[in-house]
């Protein structure tokens, strides 16, 4: 966006997002993400009355999370910020049209995983498997430009879960009624 910006004039932003969960999220246990793996294993775990859920890695590495609703509603603030202060974002020329979008805040896995298996109502025990990969250590995003532009999440990251549990079950039940 800088480079197309300053050789053809135009106003771009690129919006970077976060680690994105919510409905329509990919519950596929080989190809998800860390948030919609461990609902599927949580709920599964429910379902045939097992007593553990094994979490990859050690459970140290951070992340931060956004609902994609969230997300959604951040890049309809930036499209709809006044003139002036779209205008201000451009003034100092040494900055990128860069705009992260995130929560502002992370979980270690472990607290992720412990916080998913609460929601749930898990009340089995969690293994880490430090014999498999934990990935990069953090992922958390400098949202201060964001925030001062006056954005910020609607949605806690309790009830993000909630609403994603509920999609995850309407289409875990639909893949079960089509396997049988």
């Amino acid at each position: 966006c800088w480079a197309y910006n300053r050789e053809y004039g135009t106003r771009y932003i690129a919006a970077m997002p976060t680690n994105l969960y919510g409905p329509g999220d990919n519950y596929d246990l080989k190809s998800s993400h860390v948030l919609p793996a461990l609902m599927r294993k949580m709920h599964e775990a429910k379902q045939h009355g097992e007593r553990s859920v094994t979490v990859w890695g050690t459970g140290t590495p951070r992340r931060e999370l956004l609902l994609s609703d969230d997300m959604a509603d951040a890049c309809v603030f930036l499209a709809c910020l006044p003139d002036r202060t779209f205008d201000d974002l451009f003034a100092a020329n040494t900055l990128a049209p860069l705009i992260n979008i995130g929560y502002g805040s992370d979980f270690t896995i472990r607290e992720l995983a412990e916080r998913v298996a609460a929601l749930l109502e898990f009340n089995g025990k969690l293994v880490f498997d430090a014999g498999r990969p934990d990935g990069t250590p953090q992922k958390l995003l400098d949202t201060a430009r964001l925030s001062a532009l006056g954005w910020k999440p609607a949605t806690s990251f309790d009830d993000g879960v909630r609403l994603t549990y509920a999609d995850f079950l309407a289409r875990y039940e639909k893949e079960i009624a089509t396997r049988s």
